[in-house]
C-alpha cells in the first residue's frame, strides 16, 4: 500500500508542474495584464483631475511616462524575464507560498481563508442534504421499481435537474426574497449586521435564515444524479445470483436488502464521497454567489481572472489542483477499504 501511495504522490508532481506551466504560458499572451490595467487607472485618475495616480504612491503627470511604467513593472515583477519569474513561482509554490494579490494587497492564503466561510456553508449543506435525501430515495425507488412512486419521483428530480440553479435562485428571490410576493428571507450575506450581539440560539437561527435560499438553489439540481446512481446500483445488485440464493434460503426481504445488497450497492457512492465532500468546498457557483451577494471562492476566482490578478489565479489553481489530486488518491484507497477483493496491483494498471 505504501509503495502505491508513494508512486501516486510522485506522479502528482509532474501533473502540478504541467498545469502551472500551461497556465503561466497562457498568461504571457493574454492582453490587458496588471501593468496595462494600472496604467489605465493612472491615466483615468489624471484625466479626472490629477491626484494620487491610482493608489500606487507615484505623483501623477500628464499621461504616464516611461519611468512610471518601469516602476509598475518592477512592482508586479514583470521587469524580470519570463523564465526567471516562472522558476521563482515554482520555488514559492514548493514552499506553499502563494504570493500576494496585486490589487487587494493581501496574501493569497488570507484571501482564500476569508472566502471559505461562504463556500463551506453552501458546499457542506449541499453535500449533506443531497446525500441524506437522495440515497434513501434511490433505495426506495429501486425497491419500488416501475411503480407510480418511482415514475413520479423520477419526474420530480429530473425537473429539478433541468432547472439551472441560477434560474431557480431568481425564482426564489422573486417569491420569498422581497420580489413580487413575500419577503421571508434576506437578500445578502451569511449573517445580519447585528449578528455579533445575538445570543447563541439567535446566531444559529440568523445563519440558517440567510443560508436557506442559496442552499435550496444549489441543492435541487444535485438530487437527480445521486438518486439515479443509487437506484441503478441497487437494481444491479438485486438482480445478481447471490441475492436469488439468499432469498431461496428463506431470508426476509429486509435482511436481504440491508445485509447483502446495501454494502455492495453503496460501493460507487462511498468511493465518490471524498471527491464529493472536498468538491463541495471549492465548486461554489459563481452565479449563486453573485445572485445572493455572497463573497465566496467562486466570485474571488472570477474577479481575479477579470482583473488579471495572476498571483490569485495561479495560487488558487495550484491549491485546487493539489486538493483534486489528493482527493483522487483518497478515492482510490476507498476502493480497497470498501471492497477487499480489489488489490493495489489492480489500481496500478
Amino acid at each position: 500500500m505504501w509503495s502505491y501511495i508513494a508512486k501516486r504522490i510522485l506522479l502528482m508532481i509532474p501533473t502540478l508542474i504541467g498545469v502551472l506551466t500551461l497556465t503561466f504560458v497562457v498568461i504571457q499572451f493574454v492582453p490587458g495584464g496588471p501593468v496595462e490595467q494600472a496604467v489605465h487607472d493612472l491615466r483615468r485618475g489624471n484625466a479626472e483631475g490629477g491626484g494620487g495616480g491610482g493608489g500606487f504612491g507615484m505623483r501623477a503627470h500628464t499621461g504616464v511616462d516611461a519611468q512610471q511604467i518601469a516602476q509598475l513593472k518592477a512592482l508586479y515583477g514583470f521587469d524580470k524575464p519570463p523564465l526567471e519569474r516562472y522558476l521563482s513561482m515554482l520555488g514559492k509554490f514548493a514552499r506553499f507560498d502563494l504570493g500576494e494579490s496585486y490589487f487587494r494587497h493581501q496574501s493569497v492564503w488570507s484571501l482564500i481563508v476569508s472566502k471559505l466561510p461562504v463556500s463551506i456553508s453552501i458546499g457542506l449543506w449541499t453535500f449533506f442534504i443531497t446525500y441524506l435525501i437522495s440515497v434513501p430515495l434511490g433505495i426506495a425507488k429501486a425497491v419500488r421499481n416501475g411503480s407510480r412512486f418511482d415514475v413520479a419521483t423520477s419526474l420530480i428530480v429530473l425537473i429539478g435537474f433541468a432547472i439551472p440553479g441560477f434560474v431557480l435562485g431568481v425564482l426564489l428571490l422573486v417569491l420569498f426574497g422581497g420580489g413580487t410576493f413575500l419577503q421571508l428571507f434576506p437578500l445578502r450575506n451569511l449573517t445580519s449586521d447585528n449578528w455579533a450581539t445575538l445570543s447563541l440560539g439567535g446566531k444559529i437561527v440568523d445563519y440558517l435564515w440567510h443560508i436557506t435560499l442559496p442552499v435550496v438553489a444549489s441543492v435541487v439540481g444535485s438530487f437527480a444524479i445521486v438518486t439515479m446512481l443509487t437506484k441503478n446500483a441497487f437494481l444491479d445488485e438485486i438482480r445478481k445470483q447471490y441475492v436469488l440464493t439468499a432469498r431461496a434460503k428463506g431470508l426476509s426481504e429486509r435482511r436481504v436488502l440491508w445485509k447483502h445488497v446495501f454494502r455492495n450497492a453503496l460501493l460507487p457512492l462511498i468511493v465518490g464521497f471524498p471527491a464529493a465532500f472536498i468538491g463541495a468546498f471549492f465548486t461554489g457557483s459563481l452565479l449563486i454567489e453573485t445572485l445572493f451577494s455572497l463573497d465566496g471562492l467562486g466570485l474571488l476566482s472570477y474577479e481575479s481572472v477579470v482583473r488579471r490578478d495572476y498571483p490569485v489565479v495561479l495560487g488558487t489553481l495550484y491549491l485546487f489542483t493539489l486538493i483534486g489530486l489528493a482527493t483522487k488518491l483518497i478515492s482510490d484507497l476507498c476502493y480497497v477499504w470498501v471492497d477487499p477483493r480489489i488489490q493495489f496491483k489492480q489500481l496500478e494498471r
